[in-house]
């Protein structure tokens, strides 16, 4: 055998096996990942945001890690949403308000009264209205991980209690970057102030709005019962939290981390809705315990109030969709 090609058939396979252990090596690479929200520590919303840290780390052996931002650190939400589809931020659980500036659609899902409870809600979201929005955000560099949920959203104030639509009249509510939640303020009779949810507690305390709408668990996440006399269980809107990942991040994903990613989101998702449903039982006796005076309301003078919301985006661009959805929630 002639030795110089036996040297060269020894380089050669040197040579190959180096690169078989630098790809190897770069397969293996840690995968660093910032998932960014609004919602304060002890919120459902966080405690899923953990879960989903933890299981991706613990699904990948440790080579996926997440870091999770709470309390609005990287921004609000709609300065999250931008941020997702500049690559600027891989991921967050988000908004339906805030999502609905860059894809409309997301606004059919608040429309006054339409779910009587969570699992309506979920069952739509998780069939083909929910798979023609994940469409759509696809669209717009938005890529879904699952639907969470924020809650039926009731009002609270630091005036009088809200029986009936006609007491808010005049009232300064504070509302989300929510086009939806606007109209329907303003259909009450009130007037509605966008503030960020990370300055809402101060705002309160400082008389710059009267009240505010948002689910009992955010309410108590964020301790606006100490600035907040009176809640009324309104039950007026549904709102979900949109667990989105930026396409510019879902790219540079390989195949194998993809799918370690759509199962801890789906365990993540079952965990967030859980801790949902559960919220609303508990908080109405832990605030009342707290001295907040909670009411119910006549849910049939706030539905009259607010028929007019419905018509008008039935009657926007968007129209076709909310018509499906609403007919959809409908026939439930």
């Amino acid at each position: 055998m002639n030795p110089l090609n036996t040297l060269r058939r020894s380089l050669l396979a040197s040579a190959v096996l180096s690169l078989g252990l630098s790809g190897a090596a770069f397969a293996q690479a840690t995968v660093k990942l910032t998932l960014g929200h609004g919602a304060a520590a002890g919120n459902p919303r966080h405690e899923a945001s953990v879960k989903f840290a933890e299981t991706v780390k613990a699904k990948s052996g440790g080579r996926i890690e997440v870091t999770v931002a709470p309390s609005g650190q990287l921004g609000d939400d709609a300065a999250m949403v931008t941020a997702l589809r500049t690559g600027a931020l891989d991921m967050s659980a988000n908004s339906q308000g805030a999502l609905a500036n860059t894809v409309p659609e997301y606004a059919a899902f608040g429309m006054p009264f339409l779910f009587a409870d969570l699992a309506q809600a979920w069952k739509l979201m998780d069939g083909p209205v929910g798979k023609d929005l994940a469409a759509k955000s696809a669209e717009k560099g938005l890529v879904v991980l699952g639907y969470w949920d924020n809650g039926i959203r009731h009002m609270s104030n630091s005036k009088r209690p809200f029986l009936k639509a006609e007491d808010l009249k005049g009232m300064k509510m504070r509302t989300p970057p929510d086009s939806v939640t606007v109209d329907i303020m303003q259909s009450l009779g009130a007037e509605a102030q966008q503030i960020k949810f990370a300055e809402l507690y101060v705002a309160l305390q400082q008389g710059v709005v009267d009240g505010q709408e948002n689910p009992l668990m955010n309410i108590h996440a964020s301790k606006l019962y100490e600035v907040q006399k009176y809640i009324s269980l309104t039950g007026h809107k549904y709102e979900m939290t949109p667990f989105l990942m930026g396409k510019r991040t879902w790219d540079r994903l390989s195949d194998a981390d993809r799918k370690v990613v759509q199962e801890a989101a789906a365990e993540a998702t079952a965990l967030q809705r859980k801790l949902s449903k559960e919220s609303d039982d508990k908080l109405v006796a832990d605030l009342k315990a707290k001295g907040v005076q909670i009411d119910n309301v006549d849910k049939a003078s706030f539905q009259k109030a607010t028929a007019s919301v419905v018509a008008k985006w039935e009657a926007s661009p968007i129209g076709p969709f909310v018509k499906q959805v609403v007919t959809a929630a409908r026939a439930q």
